[in-house]
């Protein structure tokens, strides 16, 4: 059974279940046919008894005349075999008969039928059959009458015991080829209706078997998998979930592969971008310092001096993309867990501010600060917001010529506090806008300083605390907005 597929045993329960039903089916019209045959004989049989009750003095004032009893019984069982007679008394004790010896097995018989019978109730009726000790038969009943008085019963039952040996002896063959004949026949049908009903109930099973099986999450036609159409309200079929299901586990497996692509083809573009980025400053870094190597004798001081600043100039700048690159990296991959907490946001900025002001007076910039009185305390990871602000007044600065001004705002908002900073540079290019905070349009051929891993670091920590960073419209340099949860009440 374990072998069978879901199809097969559908269709094996459905031929079962329509050969129980034929067989009930069967029972019912047979019950229905002997109960109609019972009625029939004992309509047919109506006046028996009375005819037989008027036929004879069976009793007298002395009691019941034996002889005369069973010599009558003897004639209607010889002349009618299907018939047994008996005299009941007054209160159905069986008074006379014409039973073989040990035929009998009840020594009375319950008068309620006899008195339903006697009332015109609805046929059939059955009553006791004394040559049965629990057995029930159609019968036939009349009151016996002596000088005007009612002392018995003359109780015919009308299917006898010979009639019922001979009868089931002759049913018994009939019956067993009705039955064969009808197995065959009901088997026959029920394997046509099963077949029929396995088409029917298994197309929608196997329309998805199809789809499962044509599923290709490389397959060029963009419009594939098709989206899922909308369950109807209340809908329980137990296919149509099914389908409605893996229409939509095909579309989402579809969506995360074309992710997952473009993730790969980024990292591709990632490594052959760090590659390019690194081999610039690392090629200078090796030439200054071999350089020193092979001419340390023949160089002045001042030269010897403007070499090694070089070298380390071209050395920070690969230690700041490495950490950069290893920041990412633990971001991208899940390192970092967020340790939240409620903190003053103007005191980050102007904590922020102060590790810029040297640079943005060697620039000659102004760092300007707007933030509101009142401003409630937000909730977040001050190390990492510490570095979203970092990253971001670092950009401004290097994009920002002289005289120019940076300048971070603050105000409160729907439960969030807004963070805005804006620049007086030449702002981003509109090719780069859509793609700004994605890995490949972040680095691409840009410097190693062009802040690309800066944003995608900004992007990345502001998506773990579930807000997103914004690059809005303006018309005089970059404005980068995000938002921050207030603290709740403790």
């Amino acid at each position: 059974m374990n072998r069978l597929t879901l199809s097969q045993r559908l269709t094996l329960v459905f031929c079962a279940l329509l050969l129980i039903c034929c067989g009930a089916l069967a029972w019912i019209q047979m019950r229905g046919n002997r109960m109609h045959e019972q009625e029939t004989v004992q309509r047919l049989s109506r006046g028996l008894a009375e005819h037989i009750a008027r036929s004879g003095e069976l009793m007298d004032a002395r009691g019941i005349r034996d002889g005369e009893v069973r010599a009558l019984f003897g004639k209607l069982m010889s002349v009618n075999p299907s018939v047994e007679v008996y005299l009941l008394d007054d209160e159905g004790r069986i008074l006379g008969h014409d039973a073989p010896e040990g035929h009998l097995k009840r020594d009375r018989v319950d008068l309620a039928p006899v008195q339903a019978l006697l009332n015109g109730k609805k046929l059939p009726i059955f009553g006791d059959d004394p040559r049965s000790s629990s057995g029930r038969k159609v019968f036939n009943a009349a009151p016996l009458w002596v000088q005007g008085r009612q002392v018995g019963y003359i109780y015919v039952v009308l299917v006898g015991e010979q009639r019922e040996a001979l009868a089931a002896d002759i049913a018994a063959n009939s019956n067993l080829r009705t039955t064969l004949w009808s197995l065959a026949i009901v088997a026959v049908i029920g394997l046509l209706a099963g077949l029929i009903a396995f088409r029917w109930v298994t197309r929608p099973l196997r329309q998805l078997t199809r789809r499962i099986q044509s599923f290709d999450v490389d397959s060029a036609d963009p419009r594939l998998p098709l989206p899922p159409t909308p369950l109807r309200a209340g809908e329980r079929d137990e296919l149509s979930i099914l389908q409605h299901s893996f229409a939509h586990l095909s579309q989402r497996v579809s969506e995360q592969w074309q992710q997952l692509r473009q993730q790969d083809l980024q990292r591709r573009e990632l490594v052959a971008n760090l590659s390019h980025d690194l081999r610039t400053p690392l090629s200078s870094l090796h030439g200054y310092l071999e350089t020193l190597a092979l001419k340390d004798a023949s160089l002045s001081a001042e030269e010897r001096q403007r070499y090694l600043a070089i070298a380390l100039s071209q050395s920070h700048k690969v230690g700041r993309l490495a950490q950069a690159l290893f920041e990412l990296a633990r971001l991208e991959h899940g390192g970092v867990v967020l340790e939240l907490q409620a903190f003053s946001l103007p005191d980050l900025v102007q904590d922020v501010f102060q590790k810029f002001e040297l640079a943005a007076q060697s620039r000659q910039q102004q760092l300007d600060a707007v933030i509101p009185v009142g401003l409630p305390p937000v909730e977040a990871d001050l190390g990492l917001i510490e570095r979203v602000l970092t990253n971001l007044l670092d950009n401004a600065i290097r994009h920002t010529p002289a005289g120019g001004r940076i300048t971070v705002a603050l105000r409160a908002l729907d439960g969030d506090v807004q963070v805005r900073v804006s620049d007086t540079g030449p702002g981003i290019p509109a090719a780069r806008r859509d793609q700004l905070f994605s890995t490949l349009p972040a680095l691409g051929s840009q410097r190693p300083d062009s802040g690309g891993l800066g944003l995608l670091i900004v992007h990345r920590i502001l998506q773990l605390h579930h807000r997103q960073i914004r690059l809005l419209d303006s018309d005089d340099g970059a404005v980068f907005a995000f938002g921050l949860p207030t603290a709740r009440p403790r």
